[in-house]
């Protein structure tokens, strides 16, 4: 099936629902009965996004009924650093495709360096990383170097957003590197996805079998490791249950604060929720603030309140 990019949303959803049916032994011929209807928490994200002043995107995705529900889901946000988890799962798709293997080494040097590489940086004497390494560092630690260095073995911006377009997903673009990328002011689309789009595209990496079972479970594995969203979407589940996420955090002169998360979790007893959620503050501070990320943490909990109405 190919998909433009003005195919409507509830197309691609479908992809990744069926896909997760498929794992499951069914087919969408013979679905599970529905549950019965959850109240969209539509309200409760219109008031969140009305206190906190801002622009407020979320995607609430329930992996074994294919239901979205959220606010502003097919409106376009900077993605931020929240690319480098689907970046990750291209490296994978490429192992399991037999296309490279974990292990191949990448070459860098002090030429190739960006702002905000601690991994990277911290083994350049090294000369270079594995491929493997460098998508669990941009992973786990958001290394800008490390998807660089991914995107260009990958083709460039434009091929990874081809990637997307194969994976079923219309919406999502990558045009420029870090950490140009993260520089979006109004309705540039350079460097956007929906949340709609993006909490799709991650249901088909970790909930289909788009990518082996061994491949899914080292992505997940590396977004449960990840410590970056601590305040953000996580912090709004409860600890107990599992969960893993990828942030991305957009600050530059010119430009409004953006703090961006995107998560899976598993309430207990059922299938696996993602949540997107893309937040465009009214202000730029240009540092880091916990009444901004609790934003997201505050979206986290009603969607973990909607996962077990």
């Amino acid at each position: 099936m190919t998909l433009t990019p003005h195919s409507d949303r509830r197309t691609f959803i479908s992809l990744a629902f069926a896909g997760a049916l498929a794992l499951s032994g069914l087919t969408a011929c013979a679905a599970p009965v529905p549950a019965p209807a959850r109240k969209a928490p539509t309200d409760e994200l219109l008031a969140l996004e009305a206190m906190s002043q801002g622009r407020l995107g979320v995607g609430i995705l329930d992996t074994a009924t294919g239901e979205l529900v959220g606010h502003r889901q097919d409106e376009r946000f900077a993605m931020c650093s929240t690319f480098k988890l689907p970046l990750a799962a291209e490296v994978l798709r490429d192992v399991d495709a037999g296309r490279r293997k974990l292990d191949q080494f990448i070459a860098y040097s002090n030429a190739d360096m960006v702002s905000h590489a601690p991994v990277t940086g911290a083994n350049l004497a090294e000369g270079g990383m594995t491929i493997g390494e460098l998508a669990k560092a941009t992973q786990i630690t958001s290394d800008n170097l490390a998807a660089n260095l991914i995107m260009r073995k990958l083709g460039g911006p434009k091929a990874v957003t081809q990637r997307f377009r194969l994976a079923g997903d219309p919406v999502t673009r990558i045009d420029r590197y870090e950490p140009m990328m993260n520089f979006v002011v109004g309705d540039d689309p350079r460097d956007t996805t929906s949340p709609a789009a993006m909490a799709g595209l991650i249901a088909r990496y970790l909930t289909t079998d788009y990518l082996s079972t061994p491949s899914k479970d080292l992505l997940i594995g590396w977004m449960i490791e990840t410590r970056t969203g601590a305040k953000r979407l996580r912090a709004g589940f409860p600890p107990e249950w599992k969960a893993g996420d990828k942030t991305g955090t957009g600050m530059a002169d010119g430009m409004l604060d953006k703090y961006n998360d995107v998560a899976i979790f598993w309430p207990p007893g059922r299938a696996p929720i993602i949540v997107a959620a893309y937040y465009e503050t009214a202000f730029a501070y240009g540092d880091t603030r916990d009444e901004f990320q609790a934003v997201l943490a505050e979206a986290g909990r009603i969607a973990a309140r909607w996962a077990i109405a």
